[in-house]
């Protein structure tokens, strides 16, 4: 099963793909990005690997600007030693890959969209948010898979989008497919 999370900014996507994986434990692997905030104020990201713990910052209003999105500079080579490790080592060792986020900093990396790809590509359950807005060849070509299900996250359906993840997950094969597509609402959306 493949599910695809969107939604605004701040909407909870990596809070979701959080608590998938503290539910399932050592099934769930992979990579999250979170905020690094100095004096309340966003300055940058990092990338974890959800099984290891290792952290590393990728983007940062400091960092050079040479990869840029918005004020911020983003560091590849911080992303791909964790992140894209993260995505391998999910792919190895859990039956579900936990990819957040497919976004414009992330995108910047050949070997990220390459693993991105491979788990997709791959007979193991995938769960990945991606950016509300991108237009980027990637995340429409994921979007636009029969073996997709896409969820819209809001602050109002947080939890009704996390309870139908998880019955997805639960239930293996095509029978999955279609509960979530009975299961409609405005939660679920196949193009978003």
């Amino acid at each position: 099963m493949k599910i695809l999370i969107t939604g605004k900014p701040g909407c909870g996507k990596t809070t979701l793909l959080v608590r998938v994986a503290q539910e399932l434990g050592k099934k769930a692997g992979g990579m999250v990005t979170r905020e690094i905030r100095e004096r309340g104020r966003r300055v940058g990201f990092y990338v974890e690997n959800l099984s290891t713990g290792e952290r590393a910052t990728f983007a940062h209003v400091d960092f050079p600007k040479a990869k840029r999105v918005g004020r911020y500079g983003v560091d590849t080579a911080a992303l791909e030693r964790v992140g894209v490790r993260a995505i391998q080592q999910a792919l190895r060792e859990c039956e579900l890959v936990l990819i957040d986020e497919i976004g414009p900093m992330e995108l910047y990396s050949s070997a990220f969209i390459m693993a991105v790809e491979e788990a997709f590509s791959s007979p193991k359950h995938v769960l990945a948010s991606i950016h509300f807005r991108s237009k980027h060849p990637l995340i429409t070509s994921l979007k636009s898979r029969r073996d997709v299900i896409i969820y819209t996250i809001s602050e109002e359906n947080r939890e009704e989008v996390f309870r139908r993840v998880m019955e997805v997950l639960e239930h293996e094969g095509e029978d999955s497919r279609v509960q979530a597509e009975q299961a409609g609402g405005a939660s679920q959306v196949r193009d978003s």
